[in-house]
């Protein structure tokens, strides 16, 4: 059984690693920052109003859990998979540019690292951490689920030199990801798809390493998707995970308990709600062998992360409210920013009281000599996904520029990728 024992080597930086640390506080980093926030904010206050009503309609999706599929079925319909893969891609094209507008570009609130940083310090520190356990080959090829906008990815690919290919549900941020892969002339490629949606265009043993951040509370069947994590990995790779998990102190026939759970599941984009001993359970299934698990964060909480970030979105909700009043903006920024801001409270109580974590980590790897249970499947034909980009952008045909965004079954064009980027 792995250890739960934190490695000493957590906090340690390198040159680089220290090098990016340090330009966070310089002037050009705030001027990106403030440019990746009006771009955002341009977006949002441009959504029609279908866009911001399937947006608020997503959210019915946080009310209900994979395990009750009596439930999921009475609400969603039969195809209740795809109705959730639906409202996802509606509730991630609108959070990413709410989420952009403060220090959460990433969508995911860190394990504190080290206190005397913030988000963006403690995101950078532990990304490194994904790169040192990984023990990467040289030239690996490396996959990424649930790749946002792609920043993680040019983040390990500056530390190790390693090709990512990511695989995200919303168009629009693969699109803000192949932009940016242009831009710092990375090599890395992203392919539009549902991760429920299984197999994965990739062929059998065509990774070095996979890592994913707080993306499998999203997965329909973790047993299923560690099997083809299995079938898509060489033997004696790695793996990293950082997700959402509820902990022993939580107790589900506490009315106080579910009602936070309740409350918190909507605000970090949970359907699932696993613990730590399934995923050691569904990863060892696969035929995995685990190296550790544990809470990587400082006092094994993420409050004062998280108490930052709430005092940034409360002001701009307040902020935006008064433009609303004075009929500067459309009266649609006051509601989403009220959604946003729905159950942070909650969301820190459950943290300090540790009955969950946004932040609990395993790794483990695939035996080198071929044990376990291997996850075959046969390979996929990659033309079921929309592969959305190297940096030779120049295959992908003309098409619509980013005030009119492509449809759901066109590819994101070259154009709309680059006016995206962030």
């Amino acid at each position: 059984m792995a250890t739960r024992t934190e490695p000493a080597s957590a906090t340690i930086i390198d040159p680089m690693t220290q090098t990016v640390l340090s330009e966070t506080r310089q002037q050009p980093g705030i001027y990106q920052r403030v440019q990746t926030s009006w771009r955002s904010f341009v977006t949002l206050k441009d959504l029609t109003p279908e866009q911001v009503d399937s947006f608020m309609k997503s959210y019915v999706i946080y009310d209900l859990d994979w395990k009750d599929e009596k439930q999921m079925v009475e609400v969603l319909g039969p195809n209740y998979q795809q109705e959730v893969g639906k409202c996802l891609s509606d509730y991630y094209g609108v959070l990413n540019h709410l989420c952009a507008i403060g220090e959460l570009e990433k969508m995911y609130v860190p394990p504190i690292m080290d206190p005397k940083f913030g988000i963006l310090g403690n995101q950078l520190l532990y990304e490194k951490l994904i790169a040192d356990e990984l023990q990467l080959p040289p030239n690996a090829k490396v996959l990424d689920i649930g790749c946002g906008r792609g920043r993680v990815a040019a983040h390990m690919t500056n530390m190790t030199g390693a090709k990512v290919s990511g695989l995200n549900i919303d168009k629009d941020q693969v699109a803000s990801a192949i932009a940016y892969n242009e831009v710092m002339n990375y090599d890395n490629t992203f392919v539009r798809r549902d991760m429920n949606d299984q197999p994965w265009p990739f062929q059998d043993e065509e990774f070095d390493a996979f890592y994913q951040i707080q993306a499998f509370s999203l997965c329909k069947d973790l047993p299923a998707t560690c099997k083809e994590l299995y079938r898509v990995l060489k033997p004696g790779a790695r793996l990293s995970l950082l997700d959402w998990v509820s902990l022993d102190a939580y107790n589900p026939h506490d009315a106080h308990h579910r009602d936070l759970m309740r409350e918190v599941k909507p605000i970090i984009g949970a359907v699932g709600t696993p613990t730590p001993q399934s995923m050691v359970d569904a990863l060892e299934g696969a035929g995995f062998r685990m190296v550790k698990h544990y809470q990587p964060s400082h006092d094994g909480i993420q409050a004062p992360l998280l108490e930052g970030a709430k005092t940034y979105f409360y002001t701009a909700r307040w902020v935006m409210h008064n433009l609303v009043y004075w009929k500067i903006l459309p009266a649609h920024l006051g509601a989403l920013f009220d959604r946003l801001n729905q159950g942070a409270e909650s969301f820190i109580e459950a943290d300090r009281s540790k009955l969950i974590t946004t932040c609990y980590h395993w790794v483990a790897e695939k035996p080198a000599g071929g044990d376990g249970v291997p996850g075959k499947s046969g390979s996929p034909d990659s033309s079921s996904s929309e592969v959305l980009g190297v940096s030779g952008a120049s295959s992908i045909s003309e098409g619509k520029g980013v005030d009119t965004p492509p449809s759901s079954d066109e590819l994101v064009d070259a154009d709309y990728a680059k006016k995206s980027s962030s």
